[in-house]
């Protein structure tokens, strides 16, 4: 029971990423997860954390879009196989906008408490796909100029 509770959680927060709803995430994220993030030295917290790193994506992707291709769910924790796409219409850390569409995979791993919130994420950094990806574009477009 506590397995399926979590995948349908996992459902939901799909939603909540692609929508970035406040209520929704504060539904599934426990107010106590802590998040590490390339955007902030300091740690974050609870949904509102969580949903600071969608928004700061949003800025550089406006479309960014996740999709949950595959999870594998075992006691407490779910893994997710994500795909992200969108387009490069904002300025990202230090890459100006491309105009360009991207999509990567990448992998999450996912910590439930026992009311079925998530507690921990851990991310096996597919952000770093789309940052080699705008390297190698702005690279090639100094080359070419």
């Amino acid at each position: 029971m506590k397995i399926e509770l979590n995948k349908q959680n996992m459902m939901r927060f799909r939603d909540c990423v692609n929508t970035n709803d406040l209520k929704l995430a504060e539904e599934l994220i426990d107010s106590q997860a802590e998040f590490a993030s390339l955007i902030s030295p300091e740690k974050l917290y609870g949904g509102a954390g969580y949903l600071s790193v969608v928004d700061f994506m949003r800025k550089s992707f406006s479309d960014i879009h996740w999709e949950i291709v595959d999870m594998a769910a075992e006691g407490d924790k779910i893994a997710v196989n994500w795909l992200c796409s969108g387009t490069h219409d904002g300025k990202f850390m230090n890459f100006e906008p491309t105009g360009k569409k991207f999509s990567f995979s990448c992998m999450n791993f996912y910590y439930f408490n026992d009311e079925g919130k998530i507690i921990k994420d851990v991310a096996a950094q597919g952000l770093f796909g789309l940052i080699s990806s705008l390297e190698f574009d702005q690279k090639l477009k100094e080359i070419l100029e």
